[in-house]
């Protein structure tokens, strides 16, 4: 059986799949045009992709021998995953993992934001910095302050147990109740509007659907305080990023802490100018540790599937009696 990987990922994944399987690499940083990619996958049993690969109703029917999309990532907005259902092809993603990495990286923006970190190292590179300075770089203070959970799954939660030590009020919004915050941290479940108009920091840790896309725009950033800061290492297209460029640009929020862009790699016009914003590119997993189990985990998911068993972590599992 053939295995086709769609881009570079840590070697310990393809030397797990080696074993057992044909393996082909396209061994590069770019991501496969669409035409591309289908000619690879015409004979392929299984593809290991990453978010950047659009795998469409078309791809999949390029591959009639299709068995299993392994994402290397959590989210699997790039698969259409009702078609890979109806066509019994089970997609598997990668889960947990990352979920520490994510959320260290989370508090890394937030506090690199709030306290003008970047703007502050590229002072001293420019050789701007005259000394100390009373009223320089004066940013915002985060304990007792309140801290907006937007989703409080694996991430979220991770990011508000982090909180602790700044003794921070913490609102959440999500679909389901979270007993753990709300025992251990006195969290609140909220709407999303009064996490909004409450929050002094409001951190978004949903996956990207129809009714997650554009969450946050016009509307939402008038309801928020001038004073608060936005963090988003979820998908960016959760958020208008023409509206958070105005709601930057009119003062309407203090700023704004980016891993993940609407049409990334693509930025917003106006965007990268702005002085009250922070942006990362896409390095909220990227840890040693955390990418080689990513990895690990989505080879994984390949061998269970093509042989047969229970893949680590699958998306659509009613698929799997179809597979066998």
């Amino acid at each position: 059986m053939k295995v086709f990987i769609t881009r570079n990922i840590p070697p310990i994944g393809i030397d797990l799949l080696k074993p057992h399987f044909e393996v082909e690499l396209h061994a590069s940083s770019e991501t496969l045009p669409g035409e591309a990619l289908k000619r690879k996958l015409k004979d392929a049993d299984a593809v290991l992709c990453l978010l950047t690969d659009a795998i469409t109703p078309a791809v999949m029917d390029a591959a009639p021998k299709l068995k299993v999309i392994s994402n290397h990532a959590v989210g699997v907005d790039n698969v259409d995953v009702a078609y890979a259902t109806r066509r019994g092809i089970a997609v598997t993603n990668t889960p947990g993992v990352l979920t520490d990495a994510t959320a260290d990286f989370t508090w890394t923006l937030l506090l690199a934001l709030a306290r003008n970190v970047a703007a502050g190292d590229a002072v001293v590179r420019n050789g701007r910095f005259h000394g100390w300075d009373p009223l320089f770089l004066l940013g915002a203070d985060l304990a007792g302050k309140t801290l907006g959970i937007v989703g409080a799954g694996r991430i979220g939660t991770a990011v508000a147990e982090r909180s602790a030590g700044w003794k921070m009020k913490i609102l959440y919004f999500d679909r389901a109740p979270n007993p753990h915050l709300e025992n251990t941290f006195h969290a609140r479940r909220v709407s999303f509007p009064v996490l909004l108009k409450e929050a002094d920091f409001v951190t978004i840790h949903l996956p990207l659907s129809a009714e997650t896309t554009h969450l946050l725009g016009e509307p939402e950033f008038a309801l928020m305080k001038p004073t608060a800061y936005l963090v988003n290492t979820a998908r960016g297209a959760i958020i208008d990023e023409a509206a958070l460029v105005r709601a930057l640009r009119e003062g309407k929020i203090a700023g704004a802490a980016l891993d993940v862009y609407e049409r990334e790699p693509a930025l917003a016009e106006g965007l990268a100018e702005r002085n009250n914003v922070l942006l990362a590119p896409h390095i909220a997993s990227a840890t040693v540790a955390t990418r080689n189990k990513m990895a690990e985990i989505a080879a994984r998911n390949i061998i269970h599937v093509l042989h047969g068993e229970t893949p680590v972590s699958i998306v659509n599992p009613e698929v799997l009696n179809r597979v066998k």
